[in-house]
């Protein structure tokens, strides 16, 4: 790759953009190899993309839609709960991913240099097969009900955009914090399973803060998956708008994303000599 020059008198926001745009090749390798290892040797290969949220959908079914009983407000529960899935299955397969991902491609990070924020960000790029997957669920289960979109699908690219940035957030944040503290590769999969029910997927947001104090909702869509959530699934089926609380899962959105790359960039500096 051709030596990037770096400009001193530009914002430094400029020479990352820049110095990121130049390696682009290496972001798309990185993403590719992962994509076809991801179901290499297996039996089944591609098909595990469609059985894993097939099953959890089936559980969700089952534990929510006929043990639990969740109010729908009238939208067939499988259709109510595979629109919660869609945006999740994209951010815990970033999390997942995002957390290891530096110490997984150590022998490259001590060997040459390249932007190592490369690394995490080919991670939400595979990720969109997963999503891919989710929308067609959703999509069949539409035309299987017959359920016609509400005109709030207007808004779905937003809360689209705004689930990429969330899983890029946590995921910044966690790739360069195993890179210190190795204790986050056990934690990262509690986070998925803890934020799977801590997050309204399988039931709606509404019949929980009624439950909850003031303090306790903010506490709640402390979460930024829990505002988007609500959110994408309001786009697609319509129904009451996302809580005033949401935008405060908003905000801890772009929060979580501008401090990430600031801790990341601080944290590229050693990362040869501590991974």
């Amino acid at each position: 790759m051709e030596k990037l020059v770096v400009d001193a008198s530009k914002p430094k926001w400029h020479i990352n953009l820049k110095e990121l745009w130049a390696y682009r090749d290496l972001f798309y390798i990185l993403a590719y190899r992962d994509l076809r290892v991801r179901y290499a040797q297996t039996f089944l290969g591609l098909l595990w993309a469609f059985i894993q949220p097939l099953a959890t959908l089936l559980i969700f079914t089952v534990v929510f839609g006929k043990v639990a009983v969740v109010d729908t407000s009238g939208v067939p529960y499988p259709l109510f709960a595979v629109c919660g899935m869609a945006s999740w299955s994209y951010f815990s397969f970033v999390l997942n991913q995002s957390g290891n991902s530096i110490i997984g491609a150590q022998e490259m990070v001590k060997k040459i240099y390249f932007p190592r924020l490369v690394i995490p960000l080919s991670k939400a790029l595979v990720g969109f097969v997963d999503f891919a997957i989710a929308m067609l669920f959703v999509v069949i289960l539409m035309i299987y009900y017959g359920f016609i979109p509400s005109a709030n699908i207007i808004y779905l690219p937003v809360f689209i955009i705004l689930t990429i940035i969330s899983a890029l957030a946590v995921g910044i944040w966690l790739s360069a914090l195993t890179i210190r503290y190795r204790d986050f590769q056990h934690v990262v999969p509690f986070l998925v399973q803890f934020g799977l029910y801590a997050t309204p997927v399988g039931y709606q947001a509404k019949d929980v803060i009624k439950r909850l104090p003031d303090w306790g909702s903010f506490l709640y869509y402390a979460n930024p998956m829990a505002g988007i959530v609500e959110g994408f699934r309001w786009s697609l089926l319509g129904g009451d708008p996302p809580s005033i609380f949401a935008y405060f899962s908003f905000s801890i959105v772009i929060l979580l994303f501008i401090t990430g790359l600031l801790y990341f960039k601080r944290v590229e500096k050693v990362m040869a000599d501590i991974v």
